[in-house]
């Protein structure tokens, strides 16, 4: 017999989800995994018991917010390969879009606390390897985007590029200096590469560590 699906919530109890996640979010951010469930739900401007109404524990919270990130990520990838007439700058797009996420202050810090095998993520996982795979085989056809990268190598620079800086991030301007090295990466990627690049492209299972 075939499971009943989850009731559909209310629009208010669905907003405050959102409002939930989007704080938990930005509280991950800036404080690391171990942000406050007392501050993030200040943030979200909801009790305590709210939280736990939507999400079981800790784990369960940032596996949903690692999601809405990856699902963001990837409507951005879609709307760019929608919208821009020229492959190269879709591409761009969607790289300064998914360092607006800070995946790099993100990744990290949830890697031990998501289970990369849950069907929600391997789903919201292809979905985003689907929409860049996209962005960067139109950028190739059409002679822009050099031959030897791939999806790993993108997101492993987009990654590392948006990581805060060490000690407590006195930059104020940090905003500023990820997006003038993004800017230097991606004429990086522009063909033809002036320097052949050491090993063979990255794909994405290439960054999937293995027992």
């Amino acid at each position: 017999m075939a499971q009943a699906a989850p009731p559909r919530l209310r629009a208010d109890a669905l907003r405050n989800r959102e409002r939930i996640v989007a704080a938990a979010r930005e509280m991950l951010v800036e404080q690391g995994a171990g942000a406050s469930l007392d501050e993030i739900a200040r943030r979200a401007g909801v009790g305590n018991a709210t939280i736990y109404r939507h999400f079981t524990d800790r784990r369960e919270l940032i596996h949903h917010v690692v999601l809405s990130v990856m699902s963001r990520a990837a409507d951005q990838a879609e709307a760019a390969a929608a919208e821009e007439p020229d492959a190269f700058e879709a591409l761009r797009r969607f790289v300064l879009a998914a360092a607006d996420e800070r995946i790099g202050a993100l990744c990290p810090m949830t890697s031990d606390e998501v289970d990369k095998d849950h069907p929600e993520q391997l789903a919201a996982r292809d979905r985003l390897k689907t929409g860049i795979e996209a962005l960067m085989t139109a950028a190739r056809a059409s002679g822009q985007l050099r031959a030897d990268i791939d999806v790993g190598d993108l997101l492993v620079a987009v990654t590392q590029l948006t990581r805060p800086l060490p000690g407590k991030g006195g930059c104020v301007e940090f905003g500023l200096f990820v997006r003038r090295h993004l800017y230097l990466f991606l004429d990086g990627l522009r063909a033809p590469g002036y320097t052949p690049l050491p090993g063979s492209a990255t794909t994405l299972e290439d960054l999937r560590c293995t027992p």
